[in-house]
């Protein structure tokens, strides 16, 4: 009985602590027998490997899907992008609301950080009893162990991502002799959160195993899911706005006055980021999707001469130079759903997109089962390069970006075909000759939806039109449910998938695919300034440092699938102009993928790009006033008007979490 009761005390004391940061209703706690309740419930759940398998999933059932990137989705960072915005400001689309500024910590919108919490105390539940059960092998028992490692620091990467530094919990419950005051814990810094994932990522690497077996448990962390994650975060620590920052110079913590915000620039950071990223690389386990070119296959860009001053090795077969693939099936195969995820080569950690609120609902029109309202904007749209790799802006003379007077015109002729793909001839002059990258990734006016699965000839083969008249136009019966700037996202689009009368592909989202690797790695070390070297939770030790040569094969393996030419040496020796570089790469090769919300706050780009004015087509034309339709329009309605300051680049704390803890201060400037 003596036993019993000390767990109970224990249990409540971790229960205490969970509350003071926030993690239940403090009314939860008040009923003793509930702790005996619950304290029988876990006594019975560390009796079998069956019941402890259920407890890690449920520790596990608060990671969101992060392939819900639109309607219904548990963070704000794909709808609160500067990339898109949605035709509607609803219970659905709460991002909108914090792309708005409509945000206020007495919300309950985006509410994650006790569900994170929960996740944690769980996981950490489990590790302190899983010896405790013994049906379980010792491979189980390390592996189930890994998995509970992975859940700690991948909520607290989460936490990290929507609310910045937050309070490190203890491993171990509470003593019963310490004050209640005591328990109510302060916000870690930055940099001491960071050293919190890479401690419990460091111990799940150890556990974990290096593959998993079979397609039904593809969603289970690997040693390379830490990896990636320990990648992404510390190049988020290594960036300008988390480093050095002066900016929250009186962000400060209250016990010992320490900056949230380190006030130093450690350029050693950036080497802890290379060096996650070359031991992925250096594997040799992942590599970047492609698939060969087949007769279909669009030829590379004839201006050869031209191209060669750029990049020399371009006609060379890929990896080398881009030929000898076939660019838009390489690309769209990885996210719509051609490939099985167990053999795709790219992808190190994933999670099975929803079907009911997949980005296809909402980019579909109304006539063919959507609800037509996700809407890209236009400063995205021109990012995209022309075929041999030139801004819109500085084309060349072989692939010219039409002018204002003539790019409304149609490309006239034959429709075009390759690699599946149709390009009509009806298409405005202003889409003839982009990237590949551009048609694996934006719907645009005159775009063919072929939809081969359905079985019904009036949902198949469609040529989608955005006008007032056109065939995505507003349904009398939701008038909301229409594009607003004349462009959407087809990045998760099979050419089988139809929604009324067909089938959608099953599909898989990329939580971390290689290609992010590639171009961490690249930025890590365009950034160090001197040789650093890493041990690796392995023991074995990784050295990076400044490579021009790893700059350039890296960095043009990216452009090379995308059938871009890529740079040089000499270019690479510039670090202000890789950098500009890598900003626009990792603005096209991850658009519409939930990481343009980070970046742009990691680089201090925010304030800039959402303070600009959304534009788009005027989709108020009718489909006899072509000229009209495609002149560029700022747009300035109650969902367009996107406000943005310092308190942006984090998401309030919850109210509600402040309450229960005194020494837990808000995020800067929310009031």
């Amino acid at each position: 009985m003596k036993k019993k009761t000390n767990i109970i005390k224990t249990l409540f004391l971790s229960m205490v602590c969970s509350i003071t940061i926030g993690l239940q209703s403090c009314g939860d706690y008040l009923d003793v027998e509930e702790y005996i309740d619950q304290m029988t419930f876990l006594d019975s759940v560390f009796s079998r490997k069956e019941l402890l398998d259920q407890y890690i999933n449920g520790a596990a059932q608060y990671i969101p899907n992060e392939g819900k990137l639109w309607s219904n989705s548990s963070t704000p960072f794909q709808i609160a992008s500067d990339e898109n915005f949605m035709s509607w400001n609803d219970s659905q689309h709460y991002g909108m609301k914090f792309l708005l500024d409509e945000i206020t910590p007495y919300d309950g919108y985006y509410n994650n950080y006790p569900k994170y919490y929960q996740g944690i105390r769980m996981a950490l539940t489990a590790l302190s009893r899983i010896n405790e059960v013994p049906d379980v092998t010792d491979v189980e028992r390390r592996e189930l162990m890994g998995r509970c490692y992975f859940l700690v620091g991948y909520y607290y990467y989460l936490l990290m991502l929507q609310y910045g530094p937050v309070p490190i919990v203890p491993e171990t419950p509470f003593n019963v002799d310490v004050p209640v005051a005591e328990m109510s814990l302060e916000r870690g810094t930055y940099d001491e959160c960071v050293l919190e994932i890479r401690k419990w990522m460091s111990l799940a690497i150890q556990f974990l195993p290096l593959e998993v077996e079979s397609s039904t448990v593809v969603t289970l962390p690997t040693q390379w899911a830490a990896y990636a994650t320990l990648s992404r975060i510390t190049l988020y620590a290594a960036s300008p706005w988390y480093n050095g920052n002066k900016f929250y110079a009186d962000w400060q913590r209250t016990s010992d006055g320490a900056n949230f915000i380190s006030q130093e620039n450690d350029n050693s950071k950036w080497g802890v980021s290379a060096a996650y990223s070359k031991y992925i690389i250096d594997s040799n386990k992942f590599e970047l999707y492609w698939t060969p070119k087949e007769i279909d296959s669009k030829d590379l860009p004839t201006n050869e001469e031209f191209i060669k001053e750029i990049d020399p090795d371009y006609y060379e077969p890929y990896p080398k130079g881009a030929a000898g693939i076939d660019h838009y099936r390489s690309l769209t195969y990885t996210f719509s759903g051609e490939i099985p995820v167990m053999i795709n080569p790219e992808f190190i950690y994933s999670c099975q997109m929803p079907t009911s609120d997949a980005p296809l609902v909402a980019a579909a029109p109304f006539k063919l089962g959507g609800w037509g309202g996700l809407n890209l904007v236009q400063d995205l749209i021109d990012a995209y390069q022309m075929v041999d790799g030139q801004d819109i802006n500085e084309s060349s003379q072989d692939y010219p970006y039409p002018d204002a007077s003539v790019n409304f015109e149609r490309i006239g002729g034959a429709n075009q075909t390759f690699s599946g793909f149709t390009l009509l001839a009806s298409t405005a002059r202003m889409y003839n000759n982009r990237e590949p990258r551009f048609y694996a990734t934006i719907g645009f006016c005159h775009s063919f939806w072929p939809g081969t699965s359905s079985s019904e000839n009036q949902y198949k083969n469609i040529e989608v039109t955005y006008y007032s008249d056109g065939y995505a136009s507003a349904n009398p019966d939701h008038p909301e449910d229409y594009n607003r700037t004349g462009y959407t996202c087809v990045k998760y689009r099979h050419l089988e998938d139809e929604m009324k009368k067909g089938t959608v592909k099953a599909k898989y989202f990329p939580v971390f695919r290689y290609a992010e690797t590639l171009l961490n790695y690249v930025e890590a070390i365009n950034e160090l300034k001197e040789p650093y070297t890493l041990e690796m939770p392995n023991g074995s030790q990784v050295t990076v440092e400044h490579n021009t040569a790893d700059i350039v094969k890296y960095f043009n393996l990216i452009r090379h699938r995308a059938g871009l030419p890529g740079i040089t040496e000499a270019v690479a020796a510039d670090r202000d102009k890789v950098r500009e570089l890598i900003k626009h790469e990792r603005r096209i090769e991850f658009a519409c993928e939930g990481r343009r919300y980070h970046d742009l706050r990691r680089w201090g780009d925010a304030m800039e790009a959402y303070n600009r004015p959304i534009s788009g087509c005027n989709v108020k034309a009718r489909s006899n006033e072509r000229q009209k339709f495609y002149t560029t329009t700022i747009l300035n309605d109650k969902l367009t008007r996107r406000s943005f300051s310092y308190k942006h680049y984090f998401y309030p704390i919850p109210k509600s979490v402040l309450d229960k803890n005194k020494n837990l201060v808000q995020n800067p400037e929310w009031r």
